[in-house]
This record gives C-alpha cells, structure tokens and sequence, in this order.
C-alpha cells in the first residue's frame, strides 16, 4: 500500500463526502481509491469512513485521522516546496470558481499574462453566478462579490467595485427618467437580480445627504446570472443596477443611460476565499497574488492601492451576489 497515496485520497474523501467524487479530483479510477481505504483502515484497525449508497462520512476515528492528516500534508508540501528551491514553478491542477461578469470581462481578458507567468499550471475554470460548494466541488478559490456573513472560509479583500443604476435609451424613450427614487415605485420597470441560494431579490439601495431609500425590485424581471442581467437591461426591460467596469462601453456609446445620478449606491466589495481547514497550496497562492493584481485596477476606491498581503485576511463566508 502506498500509504501517503491513501491518506491523500482519505482526505479527498472526506471533503468530498463521495468515494466517486474524490476519485475524479484526484484523477484515480473509483475501485483504485477503495482500495487504498481499505489497506488503510486494515493497517490501522479501525474504520475511517461509513460508507453508504449515497455517500461517505467520516467516523469519530476517522475525524481524529483527518485533523492529523491535513497537518501531515500540509507540512509535507511546504517541505517538498523548500527543498525544490525558488527555481521551482507551481505546477498541477487548480480548480478556481468565480462570476460570469467577473470572469469575461476581467479574468479571461488577462489569463495569457497569468499563463505565461505560470506555464505549469492547469486552470479549471468554473464559471457561474451560485454559490458553489467549495468541499465537496474539490475548488481551492472562489472569486465572489458581496457582504460576508459567516466564518467557513477565509477571505482576501480584493478590491470594491463601483454600481451604477441605468437603463437602456429605448426603455428611457418609453418611460422617461425617474427624478428621484420613490418613482421607482410606480410607473417604471425594474430588472433585479435575485440569489441562487435563496431565491430571493436584491432591493436597490440609494443614498443622498445622509438619506438611504430600500427600493424592492420584485414585480419585474430578475435573473440570477451578472451576464444575462446586462443584457436584459439591454433590453430595455427596465432599470437595474450594474457594476461600472461591465456598463462603461454601453455608457459610452450612449446605449445605457445612468438613472439617478445624484444618488449613490455602495460600492461591492469582492474576495478571493478559500476553506479555513485547506492548506494553501503554491498553485492557489500565486494565483490570489495574481487575481489581486487583476482587480487593483477595477478598484473604485482609489487608483493604484496595493494589494494587501496573503497574510492579512480575515475568517469570513461570502453572502455572493
């Protein structure tokens, strides 16, 4: 038995919660990584994992192991890490997952940079406004915009992005412009945005002199996905609100018109997060260090701040829009 091997794929396992899943992470054929489970749990007399049809779960045993385990690697890594040297390029398989808007407007645009800098690195790229499952998916970074509420992952302040509220020209022709936003509530259109998670809408928020005025969206159209919000306002379905950075061209060409000048919206921070319990392999850390390079140009706060270092995050989980 290749006992490092076993205990990678137990703890692949035990993230992923499927035998099944662990395997197609770790690029071994299912029967291949029962059986390492088995040698395992022979060699130590005990049972790791309670495996049923649907799914496996770690036992009290196996939670002890696991604890171990991560540590284990972790300093195995960071020991392998040191001993290449700095010659060493990150390289192997790296599963990030961030927003439609985020990733084609953005991301992508940039990659060739990030490859050429990286060459050994595979980049798996999810693409999607839900919230994923960072465990189970087998994902070592999300990129997600958003309030964070819970303290399951850990988080990077990247940058925060400046939102406009517009409308196409074709909507304003028909409805003409709102002149403050109490007429939102009659007589005009919105295009909201509503969460994957929960179902429900994102109200838009102004503020003007210490005023804030909540404007619920609900009544016209709302999508869950940044991409297809954008071209619903191009549309001319109705009035939403949208990051700058993605409505700009539009903007300049005339087509979207801004609504509500004079009032502002909050600006949505965004985060690179990744697992507390998951060490930080080379591979995710250059790419945080990257994406933060990425994003200091899109950040509305001021031009040119410098990124924070890897070291200064804070425990959080992201309520993602």
């Amino acid at each position: 038995m290749d006992q490092l091997l076993a205990i990678r794929v137990f703890v692949r396992i035990a993230d992923a919660g499927s035998f099944s899943r662990a395997a197609d992470q770790l690029g071994l054929p299912r029967s291949t990584a029962s059986k390492l489970i088995q040698e395992l749990e022979e060699a130590l007399g005990t049972r790791l994992i309670q495996r049923t049809t649907r799914q496996a779960t770690v036992t009290p045993e196996g939670a002890a192991y696991y604890e171990r385990a991560l540590h284990l690697l972790s300093e195995l890594d960071d020991m392998n890490a040191m001993a290449r040297g700095t010659r060493a390029q990150p390289r192997g398989r790296l599963r990030v997952d961030i927003g439609s808007s985020l990733a084609n407007l953005a991301l992508i645009p940039a990659l060739p940079a990030f490859q050429a800098r990286y060459p050994d690195i595979e980049l798996r790229l999810g693409v999607s406004d839900r919230p994923a499952d960072m465990i189970s998916e087998g994902i070592d970074c999300v990129i997600r915009g958003g309030a964070l509420t819970e303290s399951s992952l850990v988080a990077r302040k990247l940058c925060e992005l400046d939102m406009l509220v517009c409308a196409h020209r074709s909507y304003v022709e028909r409805h003409g412009l709102p002149a403050h936003p109490s007429e939102l509530l009659a007589g005009h259109r919105l295009v909201g945005y509503f969460s994957s998670l929960t179902g429900k809408s994102f109200p838009l928020r102004f503020e003007r002199a210490g005023e804030v005025i909540e404007v619920p969206t609900e009544g016209g159209v709302a999508v869950n996905e940044s991409t297809a919000h954008l071209n619903a306002l191009r549309a001319g379905l109705g009035i939403g609100l949208n990051f700058r950075f993605q409505i700009q061209p539009d903007l300049d060409r005339g087509e979207l018109v801004q609504v509500l000048p004079d009032w502002c919206q909050a600006h949505m921070p965004l985060y690179a997060m990744y697992p507390q319990n998951r060490h930080l392999n080379a591979r995710a850390r250059v790419f945080v260090d990257w994406i933060a390079e990425v994003f200091e140009a899109l950040d509305a706060r001021q031009t040119g701040l410098s990124a924070q270092p890897l070291r200064d995050v804070t425990p959080a989980a992201a309520g993602v829009r």
